[in-house]
């Protein structure tokens, strides 16, 4: 027998409902925000994947413990560069990224 829930909404509606549509600025400033918080969770798990601490990370690619910290728990007003730079130099890696629709 399948269950059916009455109330359930997408995960689209419920961002629509609390945030508005795509294009309004309340929306426009989450989704930002979101995409920062990603950008964190990535370059923290990227970090432990390779066994370094936040310290070891500043080091190796020339930058401080508490900015990695930053992008890692906040990821506010991170300069492209310095991205690539950690990800190049901290990772030997490539960073790539895409454009939206």
């Amino acid at each position: 027998m399948k269950k059916t829930y009455k109330n359930l909404t997408s995960f689209a509606d419920h961002l629509d409902s609390e945030y508005g549509k795509r294009g309004t600025e309340t929306r426009e400033k989450y989704e930002e925000g979101y995409e920062a918080f990603k950008l964190g969770v990535m370059l923290r798990e990227l970090r432990k994947k390779h066994g370094m601490t936040q310290e070891q990370l500043a080091e190796k690619c020339g930058t401080t413990k508490t900015y990695i910290s930053r992008i890692e728990n906040d990821a506010s007003d991170i300069r492209l560069s310095t991205l690539m730079r950690i990800i190049r130099e901290g990772f030997g890696r490539h960073l790539s990224l895409n454009v939206d629709h």
